[in-house]
């Protein structure tokens, strides 16, 4: 990995900022919130705009760059990401919050892509899987960052706002100035909703659910700690908390799951997510319970995420790999666009606690799911599997396809 990191830096420290201007943004505006007085079921809907926006762009972008580049696109959505992390500051309201969190969904959907296919243009067969995983490293890394930079500054000014502009600024300039041309996207073979359930039904309802899960925890758990009283370094500390656990139990699970029913471990991690969830409703722990529990749900919801795309793949011929990731990347994004709305209902009827509830309802949902899908078909064994590629929800369809295209192709 090191040697991917040697040729390829400029592009991870570009990436590595805007991850970083990401993240900051999610987690500001939730405690700015706050401070502001807005409603919870406001802020919800703000926190969704992130996902409507992300679905429309990984629609559209993929157009955009047919027609006028990479290059014109990244830097008229860097450009359009930048300036709307300083419009934030201007005026502190629920509606004009959620267009831009619409918008800079959309923009940073389209950066991805643009990002994610420099770096597949420049990996060989031989290194590709070591640059994906590096890169979605960096992806998490950066965000884990930015949750320390919000304490550099007061959460109720703008000097925040202006550090995540200017980050992001900064990182289009080792990219652009290092990327070289990427390939013309290909045509996707379409593949109907119907296709690929009957493919793979738990991947499809599993996916749905996960988005769910995992807007909730991406873009509800800043409006959650503002609601509960939390400090900004308490909620920087269980968002960080959250991310980290993705990070470091995607290589465990990911080892086990080469080796075991993709299935089973599925049910057995949506259990324990279920378990953690009721744990906290029930025990009211404190900031260090809360901190654990936060760890442990990003810690399942990540690698659960990945489980269900490759498990998915183990039914389907590689060429059709791409037109599926296309299809679960969109069913995950109708689901993550649900989730805070309904999260920020919960929390005004339950209190909360909802925070906790709706996530573990879904997940508990997944193991009844995933417990009768082992009745209905019978279980692979190791070698009738593909392998288990490190993936994150901010991945886009370039992404997934390379790494599992890439798992097939190098088998362990």
């Amino acid at each position: 990995m090191l040697s991917v990191l040697r040729t390829t830096w400029p592009l991870f420290l570009g990436i590595l900022l805007l991850m970083v201007g990401n993240g900051m943004q999610g987690t500001l505006l939730g405690i700015r919130g706050g401070l502001e007085g807005i409603p919870t079921l406001q802020m919800s809907v703000v926190m969704s705009g992130y996902f409507a926006g992300f679905l429309l762009g990984s629609l559209t972008v993929p157009g955009l760059i047919k027609n006028v580049g990479h290059v014109r696109v990244f830097a008229a959505l860097g450009s359009m990401i930048s300036s709307v992390l300083v419009l934030y500051s201007v005026e502190p309201n629920w509606i004009w919050w959620t267009l831009l969190r619409c918008v800079i969904g959309f923009c940073f959907c389209g950066v991805y892509i643009t990002s994610e296919s420099w770096l597949n243009a420049r990996s060989t067969n031989e290194n590709r899987g070591q640059t994906l995983s590096a890169y979605m490293i960096v992806q998490l890394l950066g965000i884990v960052a930015a949750q320390a930079l919000l304490n550099t500054s007061d959460p109720g000014g703008y000097t925040l706002f202006i550090i995540a502009s200017v980050l992001v600024s900064f990182a289009f300039m080792p990219i652009l100035l290092s990327a070289r041309p990427a390939p013309q996207f290909q045509t996707i073979k379409r593949m109907s909703f119907g296709q690929l359930y009957r493919a793979s039904p738990l991947g499809c309802v599993g996916i749905f659910l996960m988005g769910g899960v995992f807007a909730v925890l991406s873009g509800m758990s800043s409006v959650w700690g503002a609601v509960i009283g939390l400090s900004v370094a308490e909620i920087s500390v269980f968002v960080a908390a959250s991310y980290a656990g993705g990070l470091v139990l995607q290589y465990p699970i990911g080892w086990i799951s080469d080796r075991y029913d993709r299935r089973k471990l599925v049910l057995i991690l949506a259990a324990v997510g279920t378990a953690t969830g009721v744990a906290v409703v029930s025990a009211q722990p404190g900031t260090l319970g809360l901190v654990i529990a936060g760890a442990l749900m990003g810690g399942i919801a990540n690698p659960i995420y990945a489980l269900l795309l490759a498990y998915t793949n183990d039914y389907l011929d590689q060429s059709d790999m791409a037109a599926a990731s296309a299809g679960l990347l969109f069913i995950y994004g109708i689901g993550s666009m649900g989730g805070p709305v309904i999260t920020g209902w919960l929390m005004e009827v339950l209190g909360p606690d909802g925070f906790w509830v709706y996530m573990a309802v879904l997940l508990a949902m997944l193991t009844v799911y995933a417990g009768w899908r082992t009745t209905r078909r019978r279980a692979l064994t190791p070698d009738e599997q593909g392998n288990f590629a490190v993936i994150t929800p901010n991945a886009t369809t370039i992404a997934v396809e390379a790494a599992l295209d890439e798992k097939q192709s190098n088998p362990s």
